[in-house]
């Protein structure tokens, strides 16, 4: 079965005709007025002159969390990783929908604005031990044929604070759970070394990739990144660690800026962003140096309006927006960069061996060969798509349509 697309332009360019066959594209010619509107076995997707782009690829979700589409409430919470999550404890059992249809609702929502690449965290420790996990894992089976979800098996209580966790953490990557999760291994186990023994040796034991929630801050952030650096370089772990956050590694100096881009990209290390707030952003490796030396970086929403913040929305344009406005970025070419790390970018991170981006000007994925995850967006050009962040949307998946929505709610 084929699937063509009549008149869109490719990440802005010229007005295209675009073939997909067995979930890759296969053609990508000039658009002809002429070209029949339908065949027998080929499925026509009307693209009205509107963009033609990859899909979003989420790489940093909390599906587990959230509150969308609830009603609003206070925020709770207080400062600090620990009683964040402690707030979180002691309110999510008692949301006014099952946890269930929370996440399924969540991912729904998501997939209608345009994502279908999800790598989502489930928290694991002796509370809820794994519920969540449970709750995520079902939510990617119902939605198997709209998205491709990857499941962290997440401590983030931490390790070695409460007893039972790591045997949970054991549980869950048994049961399915595809990435080995890690979280400030100095300011919240206290243990670096004990912690991240553990988490490479349950990604070695499992086979499995590893995503390092961190937020140290400075010099201390940069203490754990080198020994994650020197783990993945003694393992032979190359192309399966990715560093979440890290809102500070690029605040200590300019030379340990630089060392840790050029270790990231010898080491094949990524990068997962949320685009944090100006506090946050300020000592970030920079974008652009990153970009230059080939570190692979992708982009999530985080947690989405739940018991940790009463930002997110499910919609990863709002999001790439945020991306460019928080770093500053004014040039057509750094915007349209947010954009492909929100989908190009983030699908590298999920598939190592998928299409890097290659600086800030490369527009990878609406070429002949690529996989048909794209999505069809309102917009005169991609900048200015991100920055209108329009609803006329249409979700394609291997291929096939999975959402078309002209007005989001």
């Amino acid at each position: 079965m084929n699937t063509l697309i009549r008149a869109v332009r490719p990440w802005g360019q010229a007005l295209s005709d675009v073939l997909i066959t067995d979930g890759k594209i296969t053609g990508v010619e000039a658009h002809d007025p002429a070209r029949p509107a339908a065949t027998g076995d080929t499925t026509v997707v009307e693209g009205r002159g509107r963009l033609l782009v990859p899909s979003f690829s989420d790489v940093h979700v909390h599906l587990d969390s959230t509150r969308i589409g609830l009603p609003f409430r206070e925020h709770t919470g207080g400062p600090g990783v620990w009683t964040m999550m402690m707030n979180d404890r002691q309110n999510w059992r008692n949301a006014e929908v099952p946890l269930q249809e929370r996440v399924n609702n969540t991912l729904g929502r998501m997939i209608a604005r345009g994502t279908t690449r999800v790598r989502s965290y489930a928290q694991i420790d002796v509370d809820c031990r794994l519920e969540r996990f449970d709750a995520v894992m079902a939510a990617k089976e119902q939605f198997k044929g709209q998205a491709d979800v990857d499941i962290i098996a997440f401590p983030q209580a931490g390790l070695l604070l409460e007893d039972g966790t790591v045997p949970l953490m054991d549980q869950a990557l048994k049961a399915g759970a595809n990435v080995m999760g890690g979280i400030d291994p100095c300011s919240l186990d206290r243990d670096p070394a004990r912690h991240l023994d553990i988490v490479f040796g349950l990604a070695e034991k499992y086979q499995v990739p590893i995503d390092i929630h961190l937020h140290e801050p400075g010099e201390l952030g940069v203490f754990s990144t080198d020994l994650v650096i020197e783990r993945t370089r003694a393992l032979g772990m190359q192309g399966k660690v990715t560093m979440s956050h890290a809102y500070q590694l690029g605040s200590v100096s300019e030379a340990t800026t630089r060392r840790l881009i050029e270790e990231f990209a010898e080491l094949d290390i990524s990068m997962a962003s949320v685009a944090p707030g100006s506090a946050g952003v300020a000592g970030q490796l920079p974008i652009p140096l990153l970009a230059e030396a080939g570190v692979r970086m992708g982009l999530g929403e985080d947690g989405q309006r739940d018991y940790w913040s009463p930002y997110g929305n499910t919609d990863m344009l709002d999001r790439t927006w945020q991306l460019a406005f928080t770093h500053g970025f004014r040039k057509d070419e750094l915007i349209e960069h947010c954009l492909a790390i929100a989908t190009v970018g983030g699908a590298s991170i999920l598939d190592p061996s998928a299409t890097r981006l290659k600086g800030t000007a490369h527009r990878p994925g609406v070429e002949v060969g690529d996989p048909a995850e794209l999505l069809l967006l309102d917009g005169e050009t991609v900048a200015s798509a991100v920055m209108d962040r329009g609803t006329d949307r249409t979700v394609i998946h291997r291929g096939k349509v999975v959402a078309e929505q002209l007005e989001l709610v």
